[in-house]
């Protein structure tokens, strides 16, 4: 079975999160993608991050009843900071017959150099990565092995919809319905 872990804070998940997750699960050749929601990046602060649980809910209410995908708790058994190399390797012992694939943002090209054990990811899985206007093609030069996912590009942040709503902006229309409704209910991001 080949499934692509599509890492991420997801604070909050986003029509851009979806809409790339869908295009994987309909024009690649996998079987699943599971949205592997990362309690600490530990390139990223943790001053707005939502709680984990509350932000894997916000991930299941956005995948809804989408038959390829499902959320993942798995890092959040495991010790901190989140290293995508030790989730990797406590997920092939758990499922050895499975194939795992990245999937990440062309913005993380630019830290990829950061990563714990990035030469050992770049050899052994296969990456997927979505475009970023504003990545430089030096990026995608330095890592020929990876492969550029043709998707429609979609201009959309977390840190946009965070910051939208301390605002006290309505930007219902950037997050799948229940997720957004379950942010206006639960007052998050005020």
């Amino acid at each position: 079975m080949k499934v692509v872990l599509y890492f991420g804070s997801f604070n909050p998940v986003h029509i851009g999160h979806m809409a790339i997750a869908n295009y994987v699960c309909e024009y690649a050749d996998v079987d699943a993608l599971w949205f592997v929601v990362s309690p600490h990046n530990p390139l990223k602060q943790k001053r707005s991050l939502l709680d984990s649980r509350t932000r894997f809910h916000l991930v299941e209410l956005a995948i809804d009843d989408y038959p390829k995908m499902r959320a993942s708790d798995i890092e959040f058994s495991l010790s901190l900071p989140s290293f995508t190399v030790h989730t990797l390797m406590h997920l092939r012992q758990k499922h050895p017959n499975y194939e795992f694939q990245l999937l990440m943002g062309a913005d993380n090209l630019v830290s990829l150099h950061k990563w714990k054990n990035f030469e050992y990811l770049l050899e052994n899985y296969p990456i997927w990565v979505y475009p970023r206007p504003d990545v430089p093609q030096e990026m995608w030069d330095r890592y020929p092995m990876v492969q550029r996912i043709e998707a429609p590009l979609i201009e959309i942040s977390s840190t946009f919809i965070r910051e939208s709503i301390a605002q006290g902006k309505d930007v219902r229309f950037y997050m799948p319905a229940p997720v957004s409704q379950y942010i206006e209910d639960m007052l998050l991001y005020r």
